[in-house]
């Protein structure tokens, strides 16, 4: 089976698991899709770029279990039930290994945490998603603004969001700031 033909099953596993929930399903494939384009842009390896989609599309998987557990989804709910729905998903999907798997429930574990970022995939998991809530959570423009200036660090997730809100680049706008 092939990694592409792994994420492909894994997409639709994630499907069925939100099945009914259209809103849930929406956010994760666009996640996965600025993910996948952000981490080849940045130039992740094979495998790292396999991680991170995988990662993109289970991102949220514990959003069931906090709401069933806590009646609530707060990040920190996820971050916490998340790994072990991801475990479920991944296994029944096949096609990844342990070490995967780890990986993709620490990045799952961690897709809310902003500080003490110092993997990349890490980070461009967390630019994805804000790239999709900044729209879906209609987050002002100074929020954005303040988002991409504390969390966000590659170029071209910065670019995507820039050009995604029409917002003038960091030096740009540290240079208007100082005028």
């Amino acid at each position: 089976m092939t990694r592409q033909t792994t994420l492909a099953r894994l997409m639709r596993a994630m499907i069925k698991y939100d099945g009914g929930d259209v809103p849930r399903i929406q956010h994760f494939v666009k996640v996965h899709d600025f993910a996948r384009t952000i981490g080849v842009a940045e130039g992740l390896t094979d495998e790292e770029l396999f991680v991170l989609e995988a990662a993109a599309i289970l991102h949220d998987v514990g959003i069931h279990a906090a709401e069933a557990k806590y009646g609530n989804c707060t990040g920190r709910y996820q971050e916490e039930l998340g790994p072990a729905e991801a475990r479920k998903v991944l296994a029944e999907t096949g096609g990844f290994d342990e070490a995967q798997t780890e990986r993709i429930c620490w990045l799952i574990a961690h897709h809310h945490t902003y500080t003490g970022v110092v993997s990349k995939d890490h980070r461009i998991l967390l630019e994805a998603d804000f790239l999709v809530n900044s729209f879906e959570d209609q987050v002002s423009k100074e929020g954005i603004i303040a988002f991409r200036e504390n969390v966000f660090r590659s170029e071209s997730a910065i670019s995507m969001l820039n050009d995604m809100w029409g917002l003038s680049s960091l030096q740009e706008n540290h240079n208007e700031q100082n005028n």
